[in-house]
């Protein structure tokens, strides 16, 4: 019998955990925002939403404030609310929502706030118990905030350190934000903040914390910006260099006209500007010749390949650097040397489009040397097979080729023709003779006309 009754325990247990409403929690039952900021001197509202029947229920409960010092508020039910009357700055219950309002913030109202509440609803032995907090800051605009440093005297690199303080003469719950060159500044190796970000502490500074620093003063209703503070630092020589717009420099040898009056320049970044000493140097050591940025040569009165030696000092950081070059003198016309360095740009264009048209000249010639050669063309004309012979009489245009040869022409007195006659062709007319028959024999073999008498 007692497990019976310890079973039906349970299960009665279980089917009112099941029912709605019937739990003794019910953190969906209410609503409330979990923190709301305001402004001193205005009205603040804690709206609490309620999502159930206000009308069909019963409840009952108090408001809390919890810190910094747990102080009750008030108490109420469905029909009343009872305020603490030993407080000043009472706030007023709204019903049935049961809302809280203060009608004037102050500093003092700033703190975290309790609500407890017990809800009946209908149908349910036991009341459901709800709990929720708000957390409410109450804040003074922010005044213009001021910078001040610590040193106020001069920065050396690397060796001095910089605290920035931000501050502001009114103003609650104030955070800090720091800007350089209106870029925000973050924490690093060398930058640390206090927890509102109010102090930075720059340990050691640099060059690249030379700027102009803006800090930005801001709570949850207002925010203002300081005017710039500029941080000075000390620092160099950097980048030591040697310059010249005479003459022309290669790999530290500058070659200047002999004729000419030379200046050089010792260059360096650098804060303050350094303190510049030129100095010779021979085999037997160094010489200082002068002190100062600018160095003037008259290279007429110097041996060749003379060295010389820019130092640069910073007389606040203690650092220095120097640089070495030759001085090398020569007769040249820089307007000159311009121009031929210009004129050599275009050399190589100029010899590949000579190179090119003597190409295609040499080409042209080969091809119409190898189709169109003389002495081959008259070789094959001699080698070519005579004819058989046709007749005795020819006018010779029957065949062009065979035109070719020693021609004689012979006048007859009284008669305005003349006959002309081809030695090949007449050496054909006498089929005895051979082939190296004269032309007197070829003569002496035509067949005597009237025309020909003279040769009788």
């Amino acid at each position: 019998m007692e497990c019976v009754g310890v079973t039906m325990f349970l299960l009665m247990a279980t089917i009112f955990l099941i029912i709605p409403g019937t739990d003794s929690t019910c953190t969906e039952c209410v609503s409330l925002q979990s923190t709301q900021h305001g402004k001193v001197g205005d009205s603040m509202l804690l709206r609490v939403e309620a999502h159930f029947d206000v009308q069909s229920v019963t409840f009952q409960g108090s408001w809390y404030k919890i810190k910094p010092i747990n102080t009750l508020l008030v108490t109420f039910d469905n029909i009343k609310a009872i305020p603490n009357l030993r407080l000043t700055n009472r706030p007023a219950l709204n019903l049935p929502d049961v809302s809280l309002k203060f009608e004037h913030l102050d500093e003092d109202t700033q703190g975290e706030y309790e609500l407890q509440i017990n809800i009946v609803f209908p149908g349910t032995p036991s009341p459901v118990a709800v709990t929720k907090r708000v957390t409410v800051t109450v804040s003074v605009p922010v005044s213009i905030p001021v910078i001040t440093k610590t040193p106020e005297s001069e920065l050396v690199e690397d060796r001095d350190n910089v605290t920035l303080n931000c501050s502001v003469e009114h103003g609650t719950n104030v955070q800090y934000k720091w800007l350089k060159n209106n870029m925000v500044v973050g924490p690093s190796e060398r930058h640390t903040f206090s927890q509102d970000y109010g102090t930075l502490v720059i340990n050691p500074v640099k060059k690249e914390d030379i700027g102009q620093y803006i800090c930005e003063a801001q709570n949850h209703i207002s925010s203002k910006l300081s005017k710039p503070a500029e941080l000075m630092v000390f620092y160099g020589p950097y980048n030591l260099a040697v310059n010249s717009e005479q003459g022309q420099i290669t790999e530290g040898v500058f070659m200047v006209n002999l004729k000419e009056l030379v200046f050089f320049d010792c260059i360096a970044d650098s804060n303050p500007p350094n303190t510049c000493v030129w100095i010779s140097k021979t085999k037997n050591g160094t010489e200082v010749l002068m002190t100062g940025p600018r160095f003037e040569v008259k290279p007429y009165e110097l041996p060749q390949g003379k060295e010389f030696l820019c130092r640069a000092f910073n007389n606040i950081t203690k650092k220095q650097d120097e640089t070495k070059f030759t001085l090398v003198m020569s007769r040249f016309d820089k307007e000159n040397a311009k121009y031929s360095r210009e004129g050599s740009a275009l050399s190589p264009l100029t010899f590949i489009t000579i190179s090119s048209v003597v190409i295609i000249v040499c080409m042209m010639f080969v091809l119409l040397r190898k189709s169109c050669h003389p002495r081959r063309m008259i070789k094959t004309i001699y080698r070519r097979p005579m004819t058989e012979q046709r007749g005795l009489h020819r006018s010779g245009h029957e065949d062009a080729t065979e035109d070719f040869g020693i021609y004689e022409f012979v006048s007859v007195p009284g008669k305005m023709d003349s006959t002309q006659a081809s030695c090949r062709s007449l050496a054909r007319l006498d089929s005895v003779k051979d082939l190296h028959t004269t032309i007197y024999d070829v003569i002496r073999h035509v067949p005597e006309t009237p025309t020909l008498s003279l040769l009788k």
